[in-house]
C-alpha cells in the first residue's frame, strides 16, 4: 500500500477519490497506543463509512455536495473498546472465559478461545481433560505438547486453538499466502438486476440508511458493529439468531444499539425466513464461508430470489486457503498473524490495545454495504461485499520486516513497526521466548516503549484510557465525552457513542438494545 491508510480503505470500496477532501481528523496521541500503527487503522476504516455514509446520504436528498466527515481520534479509540466500557447496571461484563488466553506448550505458546460453552466442551475434550478442568490443569498438560499439535488437534475436533507464529512464519504458511494476495476488501455484482429507488430523504437528521432493511446474521464483534452502525444510519436492522446457538448476553448488550432481536430456526422456519427475506435490502452474514449454503444463503442464491440486494459476508480466515472453513476469533487472528509476536516481548506474546480486527472491519464491513447500496441507486446490480479479519491484520502488518519484506516506511505496517525493531533487525517476539507457564488473562497485553497505560482486561488487549483529559491539545486521555448512559430493558446502561460522524448526522442510536431474542422475526 503505497497511499494513505484513509485512502486505501476509499479505493477499497470504490469511492470517489476527490470525496476524500471531505474529511478532516482530530489526531490525538496517545489513543490505541501499539507498536503497529493500530490508530491509524482504525481511523481509517471509521473515515471510511463515515465518508461513504455521507456520500448516500448526499445522494438520497438530492444535495450535490457531500457533508464534511470528521474523525476524531479519541471517538474511535474508545469506540475501539466500546465491550470494555459497558456497564450493565453498574456491572462490568466479563469479556473473556479463564481458558481463554495464552499457554506456554514445550515448543512455544498457544491461544486457545473458549467464551461460548460448546467451545470450552470442545476445547477440553480434545484435549483429554475434563469438563471442570483448572486453569493449572490445562497449563499442565499443554506445557507437555507442541504448538501446531494442539492447534491441529483442537480444531479436528471442533474447537479454538491457534499457535504463535511470527509475521514470517505466518508469511510462508499456505493460509497467510492465500490471504496476503487478496483485496483488502472484494466486491462484485452478481447480475444486472434494475435500479432500486430509495425513497427521498428530508429533515435532520441525516439518515443515510433510513427505510432500508437489514437482515443481520451476524455474531460476536465485527459483524454486530457493521450492523449496530447500520442502525445508526437509520437501518431497520433485524439481528436473527439460532435457538440453538445462542449468543453472549454481554455481547449482544453492546452491539445490540438500534436493532431489533428475533430467534429463528432456519432449518425448520423456511418461510419465516423467506418472507424476510422478501423485503430485506441487505443481508449480512457472520459465519465461515459456505456454512449457510446449505440454508440457500449464498450470496448468489440470495439475489436469485431478491434481486437488487446487497450481501455483506464476514469470516475469520477468508474464503481461500486450507483454513477457510476454520472457525476463528480476533484473539486467534493476531496470533496466527505475527501481530503477537510483534506486540510481545522475548518473554511473552502481546496483543492490540483493542480488538481492532474485529472493530476495524465491522466498520470497512458497513462502508462497504452503503458504497454497494449507492452503486446499487446509481447502476442496478445485486452487490456481494465480502471482508476476512485475516486480510485486515495482512494489511495492518504490511511493511513489518518478515511481513511483507519491505521497511520503507510508505505501508500502513511499517508506521511504527520500525521504531521497535531489535538490535538484529527483527520486531520483538521473533525469538523463542522462555517457559514461564501461561499468561494470566490480565497480562497478555505488553506496552510498548514509552506507552502508556498498564496491563488491559481479560481479553489480554490493554487500555487506552490514558491519564488526562480529551481535549483539542491532541492528547487522548478519558473516554468520558464519548460516553453516554441510558435506560434500556436490560438495564441501565452506560455505552459508547459510535464514532461514525459527518455534518448533519445522527449523534446516537434511536433505541437501546433490547432482550435477545425478544422480538418477533417480522419487519417493523
Amino acid at each position: 500500500m503505497k497511499h494513505s491508510p484513509m485512502a486505501a480503505v476509499w479505493e477499497g470500496v470504490g469511492g470517489d477519490p476527490a470525496l476524500l477532501s471531505r474529511v478532516s481528523t482530530v489526531p490525538r496521541e496517545g489513543a490505541l497506543e501499539s507498536r503497529l500503527p493500530v490508530r491509524e487503522m482504525a481511523r481509517a476504516c471509521v473515515g471510511g463509512c463515515a465518508l461513504a455514509a455521507a456520500e448516500l446520504g448526499a445522494l438520497r436528498a438530492g444535495r450535490t455536495d457531500v457533508p464534511e466527515v470528521r474523525v476524531d481520534d479519541g471517538a474511535v479509540a474508545t469506540a475501539f473498546v466500546s465491550e470494555r466500557h459497558l456497564l450493565i447496571d453498574g456491572r462490568a461484563p466479563v469479556t473473556f472465559a479463564p481458558v481463554s488466553r495464552f499457554w506456554r506448550t514445550a515448543d512455544g505458546w498457544v491461544r486457545t478461545h473458549a467464551n461460548y460453552p460448546h467451545h470450552r466442551t470442545r476445547l477440553l475434550g480434545a484435549l483429554g481433560l475434563p469438563g471442570d478442568a483448572s486453569v493449572d490443569t490445562v497449563a499442565a498438560h499443554l506445557a507437555e505438547r507442541s504448538a501446531v499439535a494442539v492447534e491441529d488437534t483442537v480444531y479436528a475436533a471442533g474447537g479454538l486453538a491457534v499457535a504463535l507464529r511470527t509475521a514470517k512464519e505466518w508469511r510462508a504458511h499456505e493460509q497467510g499466502a492465500a490471504v496476503a494476495h487478496g483485496p483488502l476488501l472484494s466486491r462484485e455484482r452478481l447480475d444486472d438486476a434494475p435500479v432500486r429507488g430509495l425513497p427521498a430523504l428530508h429533515g435532520d437528521p441525516l439518515l443515510p440508511a433510513a427505510g432500508l432493511r437489514v437482515l443481520d446474521l451476524t455474531r460476536v464483534i465485527a459483524g454486530p458493529v457493521a450492523t449496530r452502525t447500520l442502525a445508526l444510519l437509520g437501518a431497520d436492522v433485524l439481528r436473527v439468531d439460532s435457538p440453538r446457538l445462542p449468543e453472549l448476553a454481554d455481547a449482544h448488550a453492546d452491539t445490540g444499539f438500534g436493532k431489533r432481536s428475533a430467534v429463528l430456526d432456519l432449518a425448520t422456519d423456511r418461510r419465516a425466513f423467506e418472507e424476510l427475506l422478501a423485503a430485506a435490502d441487505v443481508v449480512v452474514t457472520g459465519y465461515r464461508p459456505g456454512a449457510l449454503d446449505r440454508f440457500g444463503l449464498s450470496p448468489e442464491a440470495l439475489a436469485e430470489r431478491r434481486p437488487g440486494l446487497v450481501v455483506a459476508q464476514l469470516s475469520a480466515w477468508g474464503d481461500r486457503g486450507p483454513w477457510a472453513g476454520r472457525r476463528g476469533f480476533d484473539s486467534l487472528v493476531q496470533v496466527a498473524t505475527g501481530i503477537a509476536a510483534v506486540e510481545g516481548s522475548p518473554e511473552r506474546p502481546g496483543a492490540l490495545p483493542a480488538q481492532a480486527l474485529d472493530h476495524g472491519t465491522g466498520y470497512l464491513l458497513a462502508a462497504g454495504v452503503l458504497r454497494a447500496l449507492t452503486e446499487q441507486a446509481r447502476d442496478g446490480g445485486s452487490r456481494s461485499v465480502r471482508l476476512a479479519l485475516a486480510r485486515t491484520a495482512a494489511w495492518l502488518m504490511e511493511g513489518v520486516e518478515g511481513a511483507d519484506g519491505t521497511t520503507d516506511g510508505t505501508t500502513l505496517g511499517a508506521v511504527r513497526a520500525s521504531a521497535y525493531a531489535g538490535t538484529n533487525g527483527t520486531v520483538p517476539g521473533d525469538g523463542t521466548v522462555p517457559k514461564s507457564g501461561t499468561v494470566p488473562a490480565d497480562e497478555n497485553r505488553t506496552v510498548p516503549m514509552g506507552g502508556t497505560g498498564g496491563a488491559g482486561p481479560a481479553d489480554g488487549a490493554g487500555g487506552t484510557d490514558g491519564t488526562g483529559p480529551a481535549d483539542d491539545a491532541g492528547r487522548y486521555g478519558t473516554p468520558d465525552p464519548w460516553l453516554a448512559v441510558t435506560d434500556s430493558p436490560l438495564g441501565n446502561l452506560r455505552y459508547v457513542r459510535s464514532p461514525v460522524s459527518f455534518a448533519g448526522g445522527p449523534a446516537d442510536w434511536a433505541r437501546p438494545p433490547g432482550i435477545l431474542g425478544a422480538d418477533p422475526a417480522r419487519w417493523s
